[in-house]
């Protein structure tokens, strides 16, 4: 693909509450055995981009660590390659990112080195599948400056957490608001961009100069009258994780079948980082419907409706219902856990019983598992 990558990746979000304590909100654990940030780097290799960015800061450790081989994307090669870049203190600049575009702007040698026409830049909070030569194809069609992916929300999704568009019949894009207070429209930015890379460059030196770091207002919107702002729409699964509440019914999405065969079983494929694990175990008497059950686990009670990730233990008599329990956790016999997010690496002790009564509740625990 005539294009190169940028993965947003460094940002925090407060809605996730303790959950991000821990990582970056891209390295948030999905379905059992990824990576928010997997569906970014997998769209990326499936549309054959092979030289990809990956712009961290925020709690960085736990996403570089899951970054430290290319391979399991397929950009370990000759030409390309996966790119890791955090906040670096130069002759120039001592800053930390303080915005999107000046993430960018901090790494502009990384577009200036490169000789591909255009950029592809995406967000690593997202859960999607999406060809983005489909993307570059349209941008080339309508002749656009800039193309931004869009999606129309069910009536009832609160889209004020979003920025907004408004588009003509053309597509174009007349009106965009960040997070407005009272939205006009119901079609959302998925924060997927299209841009030509010597215009990218352009628009970035003259936004730092003038002391403007955010890409979306300081670039999309301050230049939608100015500039060719188009809007392709994509009618297939996206979900943003910015919230505690998304991130559960994210992962409560992959219960459902037709969700689950779409990135699991239907061509293109979803990659992660390979852990060498055995397969789950379940003991006798132990009882599992509609959950997914990750390698390395050892169940020994019931569980129903949930996702159990990684090298989970589940004691005798216990009861897991409608939660997610993170990678490493250990429960104790005769738990009960219902509407709740464990976190990982925790120790439930035996007889414990934790229930979100109102609303998703999040738990963690940090005791020593081998104290008597």
């Amino acid at each position: 693909m005539r294009a190169i990558g940028i993965v947003l990746a460094g940002g925090n979000s407060y809605r996730m509450k303790e959950l991000s304590q821990k990582r970056a909100v891209c390295a948030m654990p999905i379905a059992g055995s990824y990576r928010s940030i997997d569906f970014a780097l997998s769209n990326m290799t499936n549309s054959n981009i092979q030289k990809v960015a990956v712009l961290t800061q925020y709690n960085a450790g736990s996403l570089n660590e899951h970054l430290n081989s290319s391979k399991w994307w397929n950009f370990g090669r000759k030409q390309g390659g996966l790119f890791v870049f955090t906040p670096t203190v130069t002759a120039e600049n001592n800053f930390w990112y303080r915005g999107t575009a000046d993430a960018i702007a901090q790494n502009l040698a990384f577009l200036k080195d490169s000789h591909e026409p255009y950029v592809v830049i995406t967000s690593g909070d997202c859960v999607y599948k999406l060809d983005y030569n489909k993307v570059l194809e349209y941008h080339i069609e309508k002749k656009a400056d800039i193309t931004v992916v869009c999606k129309d929300m069910p009536a009832g999704v609160n889209v004020e957490r979003f920025g907004t568009v408004r588009m003509n019949e053309e597509a174009r894009i007349e009106e965009f608001e960040e997070k407005p207070v009272v939205a006009k429209s119901n079609t959302i930015s998925c924060g997927i961009y299209v841009i030509r890379r010597r215009q990218l460059i352009e628009m970035i030196e003259k936004s730092i100069e003038e002391d403007r770091f955010d890409f979306v207002k300081d670039i999309l919107i301050r230049y939608k009258n100015m500039k060719r702002i188009y809007g392709y729409k994509m009618n297939t699964y996206w979900s943003n994780i910015a919230t505690t509440e998304d991130y559960f019914k994210t992962n409560m999405d992959f219960l459902k079948k037709d969700i689950r065969d779409y990135f699991f079983k239907e061509y293109p494929d979803i990659y992660s980082k390979v852990d060498d694990l055995p397969p789950a175990k379940y003991n006798y008497g132990s009882k599992v419907s509609n959950s997914l059950v990750s390698s390395g686990c050892i169940v020994n009670g019931e569980v129903e409706n949930s996702v159990i990730f990684k090298k989970a233990y589940i004691g005798n008599n216990c009861v897991i219902k409608n939660s997610i329990i993170l990678n490493d956790v250990y429960i104790g016999d005769n738990t009960h856990i219902e509407n709740c997010i464990v976190e990982s690496h925790g120790t439930l002790r035996a007889n414990s019983n934790l229930v979100g009564e109102n609303g998703i509740k999040i738990v963690i625990e940090n005791n020593d598992r081998y104290v008597i």
